[in-house]
């Protein structure tokens, strides 16, 4: 990485050796939405949990994902070229899990509508369709970059939120009061 002229140098120090497990525990503090990412390939459809999803860029319209080097899924959506992220809802628990767990029927028993980009999932809060533009290795994850080529929100609320190891739910508005 490029540094500023004048930048005092980065001291090598304790953070030189952060352990998988501490930094997991210490990111597990920062509460990341959930997400589903789907696309169509010649075996069907296929799709994969996600919570490293985030926007890029407004012009032109960006998102990136981080799926893990090991993931089964990944190459499928890949090689397809194109996918949905559906933006899950508080009450898509299950549906998180069914997509994040190896070996499983994910889409047995999940309502799903087609779009361009792949299977967005009934009840979502948004549909993301985007195209797959870049690849980067970073580590363990390949970082993805895709252009959104459509994109939808639904009448939900309360997003699907994933904090410390677990799922939760975010509302945002008043208290009631005790």
């Amino acid at each position: 990485m490029d540094r500023c002229a004048g930048e005092p140098r980065a001291r090598p120090g304790p953070a030189t050796g952060v352990h998988p497990s501490e930094f997991r525990r210490v990111f597990g503090r920062l509460p990341t939405g959930v997400t589903v990412i789907t696309a169509y390939t010649r075996e069907g459809p296929t799709g994969m949990a996600a919570n490293s999803v985030t926007s890029v860029s407004l012009q032109p319209p960006l998102v990136l994902l981080c799926p893990a080097r090991s993931s089964a899924t990944w190459p499928l959506i890949r090689a397809a070229g194109q996918f949905c992220i559906s933006v899950l809802a508080g009450h898509q628990e299950e549906v998180a899990r069914r997509f994040a767990a190896r070996g499983a029927d994910r889409f047995a028993g999940i309502g799903w509508q087609p779009r361009r980009g792949g299977p967005a999932l009934d009840d979502a809060l948004a549909w993301i369709d985007a195209e797959l533009r870049h690849e980067h290795d970073a580590g363990d994850h390949t970082i993805a970059v895709a252009r959104v080529i459509a994109i939808e929100a639904g009448p939900g609320t309360s997003p699907l939120v994933f904090l410390r190891g677990g799922y939760g739910q975010f509302w945002r508005g008043r208290r009631e009061s005790a």
